[in-house]
């Protein structure tokens, strides 16, 4: 992390040795058929580059024979537990910058053509061998009328050739370049990178949701304005009083802080929970691999929504965040109100009972 996390891409080899692919590949393919998961075919073919979103049929799908095309399964960790496993590998990073999983298949010559990310990727090899080029971007120009950002003059100043169990890391802005030698999957660890003004608005629209309406709402007075023979002028003091009214909203750090947690547990839109059985009795709980889980000095988060904890609960309310499970034991030891709310997360499908041997 501090030699290369955000500076410069760094290439492990056997960084896992003996890995093996977390799901075959007629298990990807049926996943890629389904609704609920976003997938994409690419193929570089006679006529160019070409793009489909899924779902994708499988009779729809190119011959597994067939050279230079890929699949893309987006947010396997969403819908599988092995990724939701291997994903937790990175956690080595604060899960609020830790995105997911997306698995790439290629047959040979398969690939996406030379692209820049704007977040960190780890790049796991997982089965077959995948050739990368790699360099800085100097000049972002891109091939026109292609359903994809693909550089148009990419000058790789490094290359690689990847086997199962190699990783190569890359910051935000390289340009890269994986093609696959016979048929190939690799697995994308991706990170979150907001921008500074989309995050600005995303946390003040939380603020402003969060505004209580049966609060008392001070009206503006001008019991000192004189009349005017310019009726077109905005007031200074009008001007002024707007100014104070949103200072007043952003002046709560505490305010700001779960604004900013609860956007951050949020989990993508696309994200939906099965219902679950409510907690009658302590009993050992983790997380759902789709459930987003974070604390600060003051809050737990938990899916978007956000809760005051203080003490032994909040100890042990981060400790289940942070490990993604919580022994019986410590389950016993929350207080009955932090046990109701636990019991509330486990009917709605947020945390799942574990039955200890």
């Amino acid at each position: 992390m501090r030699r290369h996390w955000q500076k410069r891409p760094l290439l492990i080899r056997q960084a896992v040795p003996g890995i093996e692919p977390i799901l075959p590949r007629a298990q990807l393919f049926d996943l890629a058929a389904r609704e609920d998961v976003e997938s994409r075919v690419i193929l570089q073919g006679q006529r160019g580059w070409t793009m489909k979103r899924g779902p994708q049929a499988r009779r729809a799908l190119p011959a597994v024979s067939r050279r230079g095309w890929t699949l893309l399964v987006q947010g396997l960790d969403l819908h599988l537990d092995a990724a939701r496993e291997l994903l937790s590998w990175f956690r080595f990073v604060p899960d609020a910058r830790l995105d997911d999983l997306m698995v790439s298949w290629a047959s040979d010559g398969g690939g996406v053509g030379p692209h820049v990310d704007s977040y960190d990727v780890f790049l796991l090899q997982v089965q077959g061998r995948r050739r990368w080029r790699i360099g800085p971007v100097d000049d972002a120009s891109l091939e026109p009328d292609v359903p994809l950002k693909i550089l148009s003059r990419f000058v790789p100043d490094q290359e690689w050739l990847l086997e199962p169990g190699d990783m190569l890391y890359l910051p935000p802005g390289w340009g890269h370049d994986g093609v696959a030698e016979g048929e190939c999957m690799t697995c994308s660890i991706g990170f979150r990178a907001a921008g500074r003004d989309e995050l600005a608005t995303e946390v003040l629209q939380r603020v402003i949701e969060a505004v209580d309406p049966d609060a008392v709402d001070p009206l503006y007075r001008d019991p000192s304005q004189p009349a005017t023979d310019a009726p077109g002028q905005v007031p200074p003091r009008l001007q002024a009083f707007a100014g104070e009214a949103v200072q007043r909203l952003l002046r709560d750090p505490a305010v700001l802080a779960c604004a900013l947690g609860e956007l951050l547990s949020e989990p993508k839109p696309s994200v939906w929970f099965d219902a679950g059985e409510p907690l009658d009795a302590p009993q050992a709980v983790r997380l759902d691999r789709r459930t987003r889980m974070m604390y600060d000095d003051r809050h737990i988060f938990i899916n978007g929504d956000s809760f005051r904890a203080a003490g032994r609960d909040a100890r042990l309310m981060r400790l289940l965040a942070d490990a993604r499970s919580l022994a019986l034991a410590d389950v016993a030891r929350l207080s009955d109100d932090a046990f109701e709310l636990l019991g509330q997360w486990a009917h709605a499908g947020w945390v799942r009972a574990v039955h200890e041997t």
